[in-house]
Formats: C-alpha cells, structure tokens, sequence
C-alpha cells in the first residue's frame, strides 16, 4: 500500500493524516509533511495513524525527531488512533509518553 499523507486545519491544530505503511522508503516523505506542519502558526499537531497498519524504526524515529522540533518550536505534537500493532511497537519502545499518543 502505497503512502499517502494528507494535511488539515482544525481550529489552531494542524492534523497530517497518514494512511499505508511507513517505513524505510518512505519515512522522508513523512518527515517532509512533518516539517510543513509545523509551519503557519499552528499551535499542535496532530499525527493521525488511524490507517497505517505498520510502521518501522525508521518510521518511529521520523516521529520521535519531530516531537524533538515541536517541542523547540513551542508546538504540541501528538499521535492518535494507531492501529493495535502500531500501538503496541510504540509502548513497547517507551516513546508513547514522549509522542503523546492518544489511542481509541
């Protein structure tokens, strides 16, 4: 399943919604998006994995980093709706907390 990224404004939140399996090959693509986000004065983010059904290393650590720059930027950045398996690699690495993950 090919990735696909989109971005929406709710409020003064920006949510990327984010649908396929991230990974490898895909991750700077995701990074990008990432990074447009938190342009425009919005003041959250919201990452929306309600359809990834999977997500690497590589995938996790594009979330880790960006948390890293909202947080230098003054911007809450928050993950909800993973998938259970998605859920799951995230508490099982410790980055929940860090990710603010909101899970259904």
């Amino acid at each position: 399943m090919p990735l696909s990224i989109t971005t929406s404004d709710k409020d003064n939140e920006r949510v990327v919604s984010v649908a396929g399996e991230v990974d490898v090959s895909n991750a700077p693509e995701l990074r990008e998006a990432l990074d447009r986000a938190f342009e425009g004065g919005a003041t959250a983010v919201e990452v929306d994995l309600t359809e990834v059904p999977y997500i690497d290393s590589t995938g996790i650590g594009v979330l880790v980093g960006a948390a890293h720059r909202a947080h230098d930027k003054g911007v809450g950045l928050s993950v909800s709706h993973p998938q259970h398996n998605v859920a799951r690699v995230l508490g099982l690495l410790g980055v929940g907390r860090e990710l603010d993950v909101k899970a259904d």
